[in-house]
């Protein structure tokens, strides 16, 4: 299964359009820190339309005349939209290209460059601030539309999401996760590093949804009980439910999240009767469990809720609607909107 998911609200409310333009789906990429100055690694912010993050890393070294493995970046970005980004070129005792020859066309322009000593690494960006506009907004069942669909946006500001990963991570039609099957299954290994961890990629992150989709249905995805690993909101710190009071109430506070595994090697940090009830929801991923153990990939914790930051709203004359927020690293815009609407992409609808 690549969804949809189950939501804690319920169906729908109204159907809509996403990136009808890519205009209408904006990511501004919040690095966190400033670049020093100085080092072998240059940092350039980018502003891209219509190119995904691999187009852009293979022009920046073609550009540098630099290796592939050379170009780094936090986090992947959309094809289908208009994107700000930070990528690093390691260019050890060289002068920086010109940035002229980088942005040959409109799809791609440079808005910084500053040097570093250490590149860029997958994650270490604070988080990523977006601007989606839903067209074509319809009432399911006919009646009205704003009102219904200003409480389930009132809601989603106070409680959040459930964190699932969106369905760009499975690949169009779920290919990704189709691929990595059939190297689980004994195919040729896909060819990259990049391309094998993308798929191994897709297997956790069905293996999440699939832990997080029990805990919506059981309607226990946004609290803690004992046996459940927390983690504290806005941090990569966990530690496992001790049975204090304070902590469900810290949870529904939003100060920590319960936080569900993605599997790998290593030992969970369940108590018993969570890890049963895990082991159940994952009984028809076995083969893909033991296929991740077996080519090394690491356990890792994620957390099973997401709160918007920064949550506003317009409607517009035109009958769409604007959202704007920000999230923090590794959770899917997609998921945010999926909780209002039942969206569907141009590339998926078409003109």
């Amino acid at each position: 299964m690549t969804g949809p998911w189950p939501s804690p609200r319920g169906a729908a409310v109204a159907t809509a359009r996403l990136r009808v333009l890519p205009e209408d789906f904006q990511v501004d990429e919040q690095l966190g820190f400033e670049p020093e100055g100085e080092g072998e690694h240059l940092f350039l912010s980018l502003r891209k339309r219509g190119l995904d993050t691999e187009a852009v890393a293979q022009r920046l070294a073609r550009w540098a005349a630099v290796a592939p493995s050379a170009v780094s970046y936090a986090g992947r970005k959309d094809r289908h939209a208009v994107t700000t980004q930070w990528f690093s070129v390691q260019l050890p005792g060289r002068a920086d290209p010109d940035p002229a020859l980088l942005a040959e066309d409109e799809a791609l322009a440079v808005l910084a460059m500053a040097r570093h000593p250490r590149k860029l690494r997958r994650g270490v960006h604070r988080g990523n601030a977006f601007r989606l506009r839903l067209r074509e907004l319809t009432p399911v069942g006919g009646g009205d539309l704003r009102g219904p669909l200003e409480a389930r946006l009132l809601d989603l500001s106070r409680r959040g999401a459930p964190n699932y990963f969106g369905e760009q991570r499975f690949g169009s039609g779920g290919s990704n996760l189709a691929q990595a099957r059939r190297w689980r299954d004994g195919g040729r290994p896909p060819g990259g590093r990049g391309r094998r961890g993308m798929l191994l990629s897709a297997l956790r992150a069905e293996a999440f949804n699939t832990l997080l989709a029990e805990r919506v249905r059981a309607g226990d995805w946004e609290t803690v009980a004992p046996g459940d690993v927390c983690q504290l909101a806005g941090s990569r710190s966990l530690f496992a439910h001790d049975g204090s009071d304070d902590l469900a109430a810290r949870a529904a506070a939003g100060d920590l999240h319960l936080a569900l595994p993605l599997p790998g090697r290593g030992e969970r940090r369940e108590g018993a009767d969570a890890r049963a009830r895990q082991d159940a929801a994952w009984s028809s991923l076995v083969t893909d469990l033991a296929h991740l153990e077996r080519v090394g990939v690491e356990l890792a914790y994620r957390a099973a809720r997401v709160l918007p930051g920064d949550f506003a709203w317009e409607f517009c004359d035109d009958g769409s609607l604007i959202l704007t927020f920000t999230l923090v690293t590794g959770s899917f815009a997609t998921a945010v909107v999926a909780e209002l609407v039942d969206y569907s992409h141009k590339e998926q609808a078409g003109p």
